[in-house]
C-alpha cells in the first residue's frame, strides 16, 4: 500500500494569512502616504499664500508712500528712508522662498514667484533711483521690470492652478 502524503493545511492557512496581512500593511502604508502627502501640500500652500500676501501687504505700503511723495505729502529723505526698509522688507520675502518645502510639482511655479519677486524689487531699485536722482529712464526701466514681474506673477499662478489640478 503506498501512504498518501498528508497536505500541511496548517500551514497553507498560515501563508495565507501572512499574504493577507502583508496587503494591509502595504494598503494602511499607502494611505498613510498619500494623506501625509496631502497634509505637506497644504502646509506649503499656506505658507506659499503667506509670502504672496506678505509681498502684496509690502508693496502696497510702499507704493502708497511714494504716492504721498508725488503728492508732496512727505519729503525726498522720508522717502528715501521708507525705501531702505522696503528694500530690506523684500529682500527678507525672497529669502523666504528658499525655506518652502516645495513638492516637485510645484517646483516651477515657486521658481516664477520668486522670479516675480526679484523682478519687482529691481523694478522698486530702478523707481527709488528716479526719486533719487530725476532720471527719467530709471522710471521707464522700473514700469518696464513691473511689467516682466506682473508676466511671472501670472505665469506662476497658472503654472501653480495646472500643478493643482494634475498638470504641471
Amino acid at each position: 500500500m503506498v501512504k498518501k502524503k498528508k497536505k500541511n493545511k496548517g500551514l497553507g492557512k498560515f501563508a495565507s494569512f501572512g499574504v493577507l496581512v502583508i496587503l494591509i500593511g502595504i494598503t494602511i502604508y499607502y494611505f498613510y502616504s498619500a494623506e501625509q502627502g496631502q497634509m505637506r501640500g497644504l502646509e506649503f500652500g499656506n505658507e506659499l499664500q503667506i509670502i504672496q500676501e506678505e509681498l502684496k501687504t509690502e508693496q502696497a505700503v510702499f507704493y502708497s508712500k511714494v504716492s504721498m511723495w508725488e503728492e508732496d505729502s512727505i519729503s525726498k529723505a522720508d522717502i528715501l528712508q521708507i525705501s531702505e526698509s522696503h528694500i530690506v522688507k523684500m529682500n527678507e520675502i525672497i529669502t523666504k522662498y528658499a525655506d518652502l518645502q516645495i513638492p516637485d510639482t510645484f517646483s516651477g511655479a515657486v521658481k516664477l514667484f520668486k522670479l516675480s519677486t526679484e523682478s519687482q524689487l529691481e523694478s522698486d531699485i530702478h523707481l527709488i533711483n528716479w526719486i533719487e536722482f530725476g532720471d527719467q529712464s530709471e522710471k521707464i526701466r522700473s514700469d518696464e521690470l513691473l511689467q516682466q514681474s506682473f508676466e511671472y506673477e501670472l505665469a506662476g499662478l497658472k503654472s501653480y492652478n495646472d500643478a493643482k489640478k494634475g498638470n504641471p
